[in-house]
């Protein structure tokens, strides 16, 4: 299979590549962490400036009108860089608006001012959760409480999924700035603002019509993929650089047999990751179901980061764990990226329960067993 880019999606690619490189080196990064700001806003604005928040979002909303390799080409340089803005959050959310919330008055204004760059937050955390959905929905009305969602602090809406008595989870749009929303700001581990919301009988602006949640979903599970896959690209070049300099025993220890193994190891997750999250983008893409798929990607790149993640920590040694060093930043982003979605174990429990039901174990989870 060609898992390249083509000449449009490359160009995607160059741009945002080049972008980021303006404002995520090293010491910009470091004087990030340290300024307490919850994203990069200069980034944001040339982010917007660029087309860059608007990819997936249909043309008629005033986006690109285009699709999930897209904006995956996007990511994955932003997973290199490291960039903390909110691309792939506003653009899904903004999408969901324009594909399932019908032509609301109040919808056509949130999606006006996202596209303009307004911060636009996204939570599905009621689709993942272990213990019962934290939100619920009913008579047009939000209760319950959502932790850390990304931004909210600084967003002037959000979009959250609910759980509905005696139907499936909706997405609903929600006025943060209403009376009886409870925000508490704080900060995550990637240094990423966060905020913990709080809602007493909120009343909401709108209801997205049905499927738009498992849609969210699908795209969100591919959006972080693409993060984690750009992110470990970097993550293990940068680490094959170093165990290449780094010497013990008067030899690089990149020539030890345990390292070199550690290094391969990663590679084969990385590669793994890749034609799986090849494969939901194009069905994604295609429009035709995805559910097994997005199982088995959020599975992967759960995995992916965190062994990774530890193992490059691993043979970084000291430096690894030196803020003034860059390698630690990368761990902390993994550790994020694994928090959002549910854990691997939920996804590859709810995998097992869609295959048991499906009995589909043939070429892309399309084919009977028996085939």
């Amino acid at each position: 299979m060609d898992f390249q880019f083509n000449e449009e999606q490359s160009a995607f690619a160059d741009m945002a590549r080049g972008l980021f490189a303006d404002y995520c080196g090293d010491d910009q990064l470091r004087e990030h962490d340290r300024s307490g700001r919850p994203f990069m806003q200069p980034l944001w604005q040339q982010c917007v400036a660029a087309g860059l928040h608007g990819i997936v979002v249909p043309e008629a909303a005033g986006g690109l009108g285009l699709g999930a390799t897209e904006l995956m080409a996007v990511l994955e340089q932003q997973g290199r860089a490291l960039a903390q803005v909110p691309l792939w959050q506003q653009q899904v959310a903004v999408a969901a608006l324009a594909r399932f919330g019908g032509d609301g008055q109040s919808i056509g204004a949130v999606i006006e001012a996202a596209m303009q760059g307004e911060l636009l937050a996204l939570s599905l955390q009621s689709l993942t959760a272990s213990r019962g959905a934290p939100l619920r929905l009913a008579d047009q009305r939000l209760s319950g409480r959502l932790q850390a969602v990304a931004l909210a602090g600084q967003a002037h809406w959000a979009l959250v999924a609910a759980e509905v008595d005696g139907g499936e989870p909706r997405l609903a749009l929600v006025d943060l700035q209403a009376a009886g929303v409870q925000r508490v700001q704080g900060m995550r581990q990637d240094y990423c603002g966060v905020a913990d919301l709080g809602f007493e009988g909120t009343p909401v602006l709108a209801v997205l019509g049905a499927g738009a949640a498992a849609w969210a979903q699908e795209q969100a599970t591919a959006c972080l993929a693409a993060l984690q896959q750009g992110l470990t690209q970097e993550q293990l070049r940068r680490t094959v650089e170093y165990v290449s300099e780094r010497q013990q025993f008067d030899r690089p220890i990149g020539t030890f047999q345990l390292v070199q193994g550690q290094m391969a190891d990663g590679y084969i997750l990385l590669q793994a990751q890749r034609s799986a999250l090849c494969q939901l983008v194009w069905r994604l893409d295609a429009c035709l179901p995805c559910v097994p798929q997005a199982h088995a990607v959020r599975a992967q790149s759960n995995e992916l980061g965190l062994k990774v993640g530890r193992m490059a920590q691993h043979v970084h040694g000291g430096m690894g764990v030196d803020v003034t060093y860059p390698m630690h930043r990368f761990l902390l982003w993994c550790r994020a990226l694994a928090a959002e979605l549910g854990s691997a174990e939920h996804h590859l429990q709810a995998l097992g329960q869609w295959l048991a039901g499906h009995g589909c174990l043939g070429w892309k989870y399309d084919l009977p067993e028996d085939r």
